[in-house]
């Protein structure tokens, strides 16, 4: 959209994996039967009173913590408003004492996204329209579970700071990352215990006031919370273009249709009329304890990806170290260092061959995988070689060498390779006096007849270095 800035600001939910919901005992679990973990309390039932769940505030410490923010005390408020999906008909939050505020999170590319807030509060029940596609107004009825209700939520309220769909993708997977490395939720998506709202807006290239935003909902995935931005930025410009102005509203992505609908104005904090939550104490985080679980977090994404840059000769931002961090493939990386192997190759083959049979990994040991390394760092083994071992080791587990040899495989090097390729250049003589002159892309040429002249069995890499000495040498 020429001559528009997109400006994005996001608010995650994560369900926090407690054993039981934030003021009940009712089991925190997914898939059960409908309206099954329920009672007075996450009912909503008179005379029921709310008592705190300690392990979810020890969550929303983690939380806090590993985005940068500051750790503070904090009261609950009841947030007022009326649908059938909350059986008390307010919702038990934070307002404008949330436990953690101020923070950020550092993008794989380098850039830091402000956190404005992240506080606790809890989840409202699951509301299903039946018929008319889901939506509401067609709904011939609808249902009602409660198991939901009650449980665990922590709201991650991110700053205006992100500038397009790629962003916004690159900070939610950074940020459920985090999470799932704080052992605080689970990060899924596709079971809701992940959620993301956007609020989006557009100004001229070169404003610095905003512009009146909309909060889009129903994204659960990545890929609809691209498509719903990409979406609501050319309406807003087509809008604005067209001598239309921007209504501050919530709207409904609709992923198989591929747009969004308006669904009601937007709310503001007074709407809720807010207030403090009169059955609960304020919540006084102890600096101790906090230091005490900043000691025990492990290391954060951002800093594994600068651990296998390092260890790899790569950037943190390239694709194969983003890889690697977020499939946990880095103790292979630590291995392969502590091996004196090669982390490069290492961390190449772990973001191709490994991670496009991520489901097999349970295969493959990190000692065997070294091994392997070495294998082909020798040039006992060809690249294609140690791709088609490393395969079978997913699929099955055992020695590479012993499947090398299962094989027949065996690496052609040394003389026997000066050979192969004085036969190549032999049958090519046209094409290697060209190749010497300095057609270049001739150079695969030489290597593909070399590969089909010795059945696989070349060091490519080897063959491609004799090549270039022999152009390098005019011979």
């Amino acid at each position: 959209m020429s001559g528009w800035e997109t400006v994005i600001g996001l608010e995650v939910h994560t369900e926090l994996r407690t054993e039981t919901k934030l003021f009940c005992s009712c089991a925190n679990r997914f898939g059960d039967e409908p309206n099954t973990n329920v009672c007075p309390v996450c009912l909503g039932l008179p005379g029921s009173l709310p008592v705190l769940n300690a392990r979810a505030v020890d969550y929303a410490v983690r939380i806090g913590v590993a985005l940068h923010c500051q750790v503070q005390p904090s009261i609950f408020h009841r947030k007022n408003y009326f649908y059938p999906d909350m059986p008390k008909d307010y919702q038990i939050s934070q307002y404008d004492l949330p436990i953690d505020t101020d923070g950020w999170l550092e993008l794989p590319g380098g850039k830091r996204v402000g956190i404005e807030r992240a506080h606790l509060e809890e989840d409202t029940g699951k509301t299903t329209h039946v018929g008319g596609g889901g939506r509401i107004h067609d709904a011939d009825h609808s249902l009602v579970d409660y198991n939901r209700a009650g449980v665990p939520l922590v709201e991650i309220v991110s700053r205006p700071d992100l500038r397009s769909a790629d962003e916004a993708r690159a900070y939610v997977d950074e940020l459920r990352a985090i999470l799932v490395a704080t052992g605080a939720s689970d990060g899924k998506m596709e079971e809701g215990s992940l959620r993301v709202d956007a609020n989006v807006s557009v100004r001229p290239v070169g404003s610095t006031a905003f512009g009146t935003r909309c909060e889009v909902k129903n994204m659960n995935s990545l890929r609809s919370l691209g498509r719903a931005i990409d979406y609501e930025v050319a309406r807003q410009v087509r809008l604005v273009e067209g001598g239309g102005e921007v209504v501050q509203e919530t709207r409904h992505w609709n992923e198989a249709e591929g747009h969004t609908s308006s669904m009601r104005s937007k709310e503001e904090a007074f709407d809720y009329r807010y207030f403090p939550e009169p059955d609960l104490v304020p919540v006084v985080p102890d600096p101790a304890w906090v230091d005490g679980i900043r000691a025990a977090l492990p290391a954060m994404p951002a800093e594994l990806r600068r651990g296998v840059a390092h260890a790899a000769g790569m950037a943190p931002e390239s694709d194969a170290v983003v890889t690697v961090v977020r499939l946990g493939l880095e103790p292979f990386v630590t291995a392969t260092v502590a091996a004196g192997a090669d982390a490069g190759l290492a961390v190449r083959r772990l973001a191709n061959e490994v991670a496009s049979e991520i489901g097999s990994l349970a295969n493959l040991g990190p000692e065997q995988f070294v091994t392997l390394l070495r294998m082909e760092s020798a040039g006992d083994l060809t690249t294609a070689q140690a791709r088609t071992v490393l395969k079978d080791m997913l699929t099955g587990g055992g020695d590479p060498a012993g499947i090398a040899a299962a094989h027949g495989f065996e690496a052609l090097g040394g003389d026997a390779l000066e050979a192969a390729l004085d036969e190549v250049v032999a049958d090519n003589a046209d094409a290697w006096a060209r190749y010497v002159a300095g057609e270049d892309k001739l150079q695969g040429l030489f290597i593909g007849r070399l590969r089909g002249a010795t059945a696989g069995k070349a060091d490519l890499a080897a063959a491609a270095a004799i090549l270039r000495a022999r152009r390098a040498a005019g011979c």
